[in-house]
């Protein structure tokens, strides 16, 4: 079996070396997927935990609120979803709003799963009573000891890392904030319930994929990111994270810088662990999404915070592709 795998995966670096290729079958373990994303991307990460609950047994969210806050609306996004002081989401209103959406069978039902939440206290993109709105949403149905919410850090709007990136009070591209906390790290360690063996140096392959055989709708960007460990490559099955960048942070605003700096790659071998980066596409017009943001308020259709949802469904299809469930 081992030597089979090898041969699979060595057949498939070469595929990537030749030009962007489909995403391969790899050995990963069922019930050992998780989610994560920072702004857009943590809303997005929200929205495909609850959609897929079934499969997706934790979510990771840096400076995001609760499942469909905005409601099909950028207005209410711009405002009660982000930094206006006189509203905040009604994370019960949300959550019932969820159980309707899981009763006709839009999403997942509602199931305790792991959830890790991040506010930097120096954020003043998105206000501290948008994710403890979260807390409160996730907290309807989460054990106490399965959610973590840390709000101790003076870190900006960005991913809080070790060293990577600017100040850590910065809310400015690359949206990678050196903080002196591994936020990918703690975040992976909770969800997984283990600290691995300790980081590496991300040793193992950063590919580029074709987004467009999962990509009906074209809404996403022409190439996505695979991160697959050396302890993938053979043996044992791994297990598969989903990480969602944030709002002008994708590979045509800051190229590789997140999908390689963020703190996922060097964590991915200790948790052996294979990391999925989907890209969002920037367009300004039809629809008018200049900052590459994940969907979170409407901008594909009506059902983008449920399993129909373009890009909900398009993740979906690269995780199925990935690991065949």
């Amino acid at each position: 079996m081992s030597v089979r795998l090898a041969g699979a995966l060595g057949a498939l670096l070469a595929a990537f070396a030749a030009g962007a290729a489909e995403l391969p079958r790899l050995a990963l373990e069922p019930g050992s997927l998780t989610a994560s994303g920072l702004s857009s991307g943590g809303y997005m990460a929200v929205q495909f935990q609850l959609s897929h609950a079934r499969i997706v047994r934790g979510v990771g969210v840096f400076a995001a609120g609760p499942w469909d806050c905005a409601r099909g609306s950028l207005t209410r996004a711009l405002a009660e979803c982000m930094d206006r002081a006189d509203s905040a989401p009604d994370a019960g209103a949300l959550v019932a709003r969820a159980r309707a959406a899981a009763d006709a069978g839009e999403i997942d039902p509602l199931a305790p799963t792991r959830v890790y939440v991040f506010h930097g206290r120096r954020d003043a993109t998105v206000a501290p009573a948008v994710t403890r709105a979260l807390v409160e949403f996730y907290r309807a149905f989460v054990p106490a000891a399965d959610l973590r919410y840390v709000e101790d850090v003076d870190a900006g709007h960005g991913m809080p890392t070790e060293s990577a990136g600017g100040d850590c009070g910065a809310s400015a591209p690359p949206y990678l904030n050196a903080c002196h906390y591994d936020g990918a790290g703690e975040m992976l360690s909770f969800l997984y319930e283990e600290r691995g063996a300790g980081a590496s140096a991300g040793a193992g392959e950063l590919l580029g994929f074709d987004q467009a055989p999962y990509d009906p709708s074209g809404s996403l960007a022409a190439e996505g990111f695979l991160y697959v460990p050396r302890a993938c490559r053979a043996g044992p099955p791994c297990r598969l994270h989903v990480a969602f960048h944030g709002c002008a942070q994708g590979a045509e605003f800051v190229a590789e810088r997140f999908v390689r700096e963020a703190g996922y790659n060097r964590w991915a071998d200790a948790h052996r662990l294979v990391v999925l980066y989907p890209q969002a596409k920037k367009s300004a017009l039809f629809p008018m999404n200049p900052a590459g943001c994940w969907d979170w308020w409407g901008y594909t259709d009506a059902h983008y915070a449920t399993r129909a949802g373009v890009e909900v469904a398009a993740v979906r299809r690269m995780v199925r592709a990935l690991a065949g469930y």
